[in-house]
């Protein structure tokens, strides 16, 4: 199978959908299938030269919106040479372009929505939902009624996803998600971590790692660990935020909300080696987000064994607490610092039973052979054309 995954950007530095992208597309290589990129980066962006995957970068395009007039053009010109395309998020033009390039051919096309139809954002951004009201009919509606199938990568994504337009029709499917467990000695990696950062040795971390971003609730976190901190049982941790921050305001006033409390370490975006010692030298993984589709690091910490706190706004949290892998609560202040405290509160025996629960429940649900076949089984029930076995 040739398929062509469409993207408005392969640069890591924007989220965790990239990295499951790069994941299944090395695993689809792997059993015989062909996977290219087409993105609205320009050529010479490092990122694009960096890339493993084939990427046809067509861009810079013009605005954040990234239109490029010769985007359609490009696809429509090659789309009989690809059994599919794939979408890989809204709101941008590689997903209209898509929509405009293959209407009316053969070719099918199937997109992820990344939870970009989550009502949070009608709720928190309701003057960018005026504009996207207007846009809607025109655009994003077409291009979800018309593909073959819009992949949602958790029934709760799939829910949402009803909850902010009232014109709303398409093929939902739902569709495991995952990555790749880590394929080196995590002993090294957290070496390398401590060697970077020899402050945190010996030290009882908790550990966010992801986009600083208000939707994180970055802040919550923050007033909620000085509080626990404050108090006898919270004295032994140390918190490491690990991530970019896009906004310098934005991060300046999170270290100004961390000022006064020298047991939180901002250790910028860590990668390869750096971000699995991270993972598996954290004591828990902690997510207190407002809005999460999936959460690729809260994923990538189960996989080093280490449990996780989120709230009940990460769309995989049913199956995360089901298996005893972590904790869920509110996203609000009370509920990050009950999830600190209920780290806190649980026993020896009960965390190091949690470490084997963590990895187990990636095994289960989120491993990126397991997300890669439900991917195949979507695609190929729409293209009737058989995937290779590995």
């Amino acid at each position: 199978m040739k398929i062509l995954r469409s993207i408005h950007t392969v640069n890591p530095a924007l989220g965790g959908p990239i990295e499951s992208v790069m994941q299944s597309s090395s695993v689809l290589a792997s059993r015989g299938h062909d996977v290219e990129i087409i993105s609205l980066d320009a050529p010479n962006d490092q990122w694009v030269r960096a890339c493993p995957i084939k990427v046809h970068a067509l861009g810079p395009g013009r605005g954040s919106y990234g239109y490029a007039p010769h985007f359609p053009r490009w696809i429509r010109e090659r789309h009989a040479i690809y059994d599919a395309v794939i979408v890989q998020g809204i709101w941008q033009y590689n997903s209209f372009g898509v929509w405009r390039a293959l209407r009316g051919t053969a070719t099918p096309y199937f997109v992820f929505p990344h939870g970009m139809l989550d009502p949070w954002f009608k709720r928190t951004y309701p003057a960018k939902h005026l504009k996207k009201l207007l846009y809607w009919p025109w655009a994003e509606y077409r291009v979800l009624r018309d593909a073959a199938s819009v992949l949602f990568t958790s029934d709760q994504e799939r829910r949402l996803a009803r909850e902010s337009f009232s014109l709303y029709r398409c093929n939902e499917v739902v569709v495991n998600y995952g990555t790749a467990a880590p394929e080196i000695d995590l002993a090294n990696a957290r070496e390398d971590f401590f060697d970077t950062f020899p402050q945190l040795r010996g030290k009882r971390l908790l550990l966010f790692l992801g986009r600083l971003h208000e939707k994180k609730g970055c802040e919550l976190l923050l007033k909620a660990f000085a509080a626990i901190r404050n108090s006898a049982d919270g004295d032994s941790l140390h918190l490491v935020v690990a991530g970019p921050c896009a906004d310098k305001k934005y991060l300046e006033h999170l270290k100004s909300v961390a000022a006064e409390n020298s047991a939180v370490t901002f250790t910028g975006m860590l990668a390869g080696s750096s971000k699995w010692g991270a993972l598996s030298a954290a004591d828990a993984f902690i997510l207190p987000s407002h809005q999460e589709n999936f959460g690729i690091a809260v994923v990538e910490a189960l996989a080093c064994g280490t449990p996780v706190l989120i709230s009940k706004e990460v769309n995989i949290w049913r199956e995360i607490d089901a298996d005893q892998a972590g904790y869920a609560e509110d996203d609000d202040l009370a509920g990050t610092t009950r999830l600190i405290e209920r780290w806190l509160a649980t026993p020896p025996e009960l965390r190091a039973a949690m470490r084997q629960n963590a990895r187990k429940c990636f095994a289960r649900h989120f491993e990126i052979n397991r997300a890669t076949d439900s991917l195949l089984q979507a695609l190929g029930h729409r293209t009737q054309i058989a995937a290779p076995h590995p």
